[in-house]
Formats: structure tokens, C-alpha cells, sequence
């Protein structure tokens, strides 16, 4: 199975905060591809802009599980989710967003994830990788979802491509 994940963060070194992630990530799954690093406004409170990314993988094991290591890197970079506040700054942020043609609804993990249709720092570097994947539920590919114009006028600008 193929899996787009995203990376995110605000706090510290956030480069190395995704090198040291893929890394991780890669004792687990193939890393097939890494999109370009997007500079974006931050939601909710008062902070610095965000860096973004993505990561195509493969894997054989289950989005749950994958989602379990995420969080152990997140935490392995600082992050603790029962002190920070919703949409706050952090050091790392793994999200899992899409996989071709699968929809998971559980307590624990909802994918595609709940938002990336209406997020320009998700869905760019997304379109970047896999531009022709379509949404399940929204029924539209990932590069026409980052071209509607609402999308398209949030603040997020290409700034490098992410190194291994």
C-alpha cells in the first residue's frame, strides 16, 4: 500500500525535525519520494510560519501501526500532546493523509485525514508527489483540490526541496 504522510513544524531546527523523521520512518517503510519544504501561515494562535512537506511510502503494514510510529518520532522531537495547545507551535507533526482508494473511520485514525481537502500546506506538497491520486470522499484528484482558487489563495510558498 502507498501512504502520503505529512510533515509539519514550527519549533527548533524543523529541518532536521524531518530528516531525523524520514529517517525513522525508513527502518519501517520504503520512502518512495519527498516533496519540496513549503513555507506557511500558522493556524490558531499567534506563531511562527510552519514548514511543510510530504513523504510517499510503501508499506505492508497497517495505517494504525504507521500512525503509532509517527507519534513515537513526534515525541521522540519533543513533542507532547497533552501539553500543547491545539493548532500551537510544535517541533514535529506526522500526519497521515491519504492512501489510494482507502477510507478508515476509527477512534484512533480517520484517513484521508479530516482536513487536508481544505488545507493548501497539506495538499501541496501532496499534488507535489501524487497529483492524479483521488480523493475518496471528495472525488477529486489531489491537484485539482489544491487548484481551487479558496485553496490556491492561502499563504504557502515552495522553499527547497527536503533533503534525505
Amino acid at each position: 500500500m502507498q501512504l502520503l504522510i505529512g510533515l509539519g513544524g514550527n519549533e527548533g531546527d524543523v529541518l532536521g525535525a524531518f530528516s531525523r523523521a524520514l529517517a525513522g520512518l525508513q527502518s519501517h517503510v520504503a520512502v518512495l519520494a519527498r516533496s519540496s519544504v513549503w513555507r506557511s501561515a500558522p493556524e490558531g494562535p499567534a506563531q511562527p510560519d510552519y514548514l511543510n512537506a510530504a513523504a510517499l511510502v510503501e508499506t505492508e503494514v497497517h495505517p494504525v501501526a504507521i500512525l503509532t510510529l509517527c507519534q513515537r518520532l513526534e515525541a521522540e522531537e519533543g513533542r507532547d500532546h497533552a501539553r500543547e495547545r491545539r493548532w500551537g507551535p510544535r517541533p514535529l507533526d506526522l500526519d497521515l493523509l491519504i492512501a489510494p482508494g482507502l477510507v478508515i473511520e476509527s477512534p484512533v485514525l480517520v484517513l484521508p485525514h479530516p482536513r487536508l481537502g481544505v488545507r493548501r500546506f497539506a495538499l501541496a506538497p501532496a499534488a507535489e508527489l501524487a497529483p492524479d491520486w483521488l480523493h475518496p470522499r471528495l472525488h477529486r484528484t489531489l491537484a485539482q483540490l489544491a487548484a481551487v482558487p479558496e485553496i490556491a489563495a492561502q499563504r504557502c510558498e515552495r522553499i527547497e526541496g527536503l533533503k534525505a
